[in-house]
């Protein structure tokens, strides 16, 4: 089957109308931003001849009812469809509490954006002819209530039915963790490894045994596209942090019969009221990082004494930003021999030891 289609996607909102939102000292994004900043994408995305829009995950800043209320509403108004999955910010609590939905009533609010059986927190659908797309939930409570991202039993059984079913259609998939590693070592660090699906190995076999080539994530707040045997895993950065960006993609397939995926990314350069907004979320981001770089530094693999560390806090008040932007080419040839294999492995090179720079724009070869 010819399938020629655009689509974009817009990952981590964290929606918080004004008299919802409370401040932290260590958040890394701006929800003051979050409602501008997405009437300022979908301005853009509603001028163009767009088949369907994708919202992997933490559409709420922290599961309110009134920005789940406001966000649905505002999806509503839209000219193209659109889907969403729950991010771990929007459902919270198992049971919900009076500032935050049950986990439960996560369909309820969402049922004209996949979600067409209210008792289900995952579907599928037909986005369009030839066209699936399988939206995963992988938010799960564990006996104390803790979140934890993973999927349960019955929804893996459900989706390998799902895929049996699906043997002659282009099928997608949608879920806020990550299923591959967007960073060296994320599923191994404890920085890194709440961002994964604890039984990512699981889903990718059973996607791998389906022929599914794309998975659409959110969670992480990078922009960045990571491949495992056959596998991309498309992350997306949040609008409400540094580079603020939104993806526009283009599946295609040529006559003959060659398929490939166009990937666009576009950022917010401001807001009414943040004129300037990429350079202050740069810089609030950079004003918070110190806590998390140190702890990249003492913790294993590094395990660096304190004082070292402190030393070195300094040149990465911006490492978190330049990841988070995708593309990055670090050099800290001043650091020590170990600390400098570390951190510059982060940045966007090839296996062969050059610049790959495919994270923001690029065409996937299928």
């Amino acid at each position: 089957m010819s399938l020629n289609f655009r689509f974009a996607v817009v990952s981590d909102l964290h929606i918080a109308v004004p008299h919802t939102i409370w401040d932290s000292p260590s958040r890394f994004h701006l929800v003051e931003v979050s409602i501008p900043a997405l009437e300022i994408v979908l301005k853009h995305l509603e001028q163009l001849d767009l088949d369907f829009l994708l919202l992997p995950g933490d559409l709420t800043q922290h599961g309110e009812p009134d920005n789940h209320a406001w966000l649905q509403g505002r999806l509503s108004q839209l000219p193209f469809p659109v889907y969403v999955v729950p991010g771990n910010h929007d459902v919270p609590s198992l049971r919900g509490t009076e500032n935050a939905i049950a986990f439960s009533d996560f369909p309820r609010f969402y049922h004209k954006f996949g979600y067409n059986d209210k008792a289900q927190i995952y579907y599928t659908c037909q986005v369009l002819p030839g066209v699936r797309l399988i939206g995963l939930n992988s938010n799960q409570f564990d006996e104390e209530g803790k979140q934890v991202g993973r999927l349960d039993d019955t929804q893996i059984e459900w989706l390998r039915e799902v895929l049996a079913a699906s043997s002659d259609e282009l099928v997608l998939v949608m879920i806020h963790h990550n299923v591959v590693e967007h960073l060296p070592g994320q599923s191994r660090h404890s920085l890194g490894r709440r961002y994964m699906l604890e039984n990512a190995p699981s889903l990718l076999e059973i996607l791998r045994s389906a022929k599914v080539q794309l998975v659409f994530t959110g969670h992480l707040h990078v922009q960045d596209i990571a491949y495992n045997q056959g596998i991309y895993d498309i992350t997306t950065g949040s609008l409400v942090s540094y580079p603020h960006p939104y993806r526009i993609l283009h599946y295609r397939t040529d006559e003959l019969g060659r398929r490939s995926l166009q990937i666009e990314t576009h950022r917010i350069e401001s807001v009414p009221d943040w004129p300037t907004l990429p350079q202050i979320s740069r810089k609030w981001m950079g004003d918070r990082s110190h806590p998390f770089m140190l702890r990249l530094l003492t913790e294993p693999p590094l395990s660096l004494p304190h004082i070292t560390a402190e030393e070195l806090v300094p040149s990465l008040r911006y490492f978190w930003a330049d990841i988070a932007g995708g593309d990055a080419i670090f050099d800290f040839s001043h650091f020590p021999p170990k600390a400098r294999r570390f951190f510059e492995s982060f940045g966007a090179i090839s296996s062969n030891g050059t610049p790959a720079f495919i994270d923001n724009n690029t065409t996937l070869l299928l």
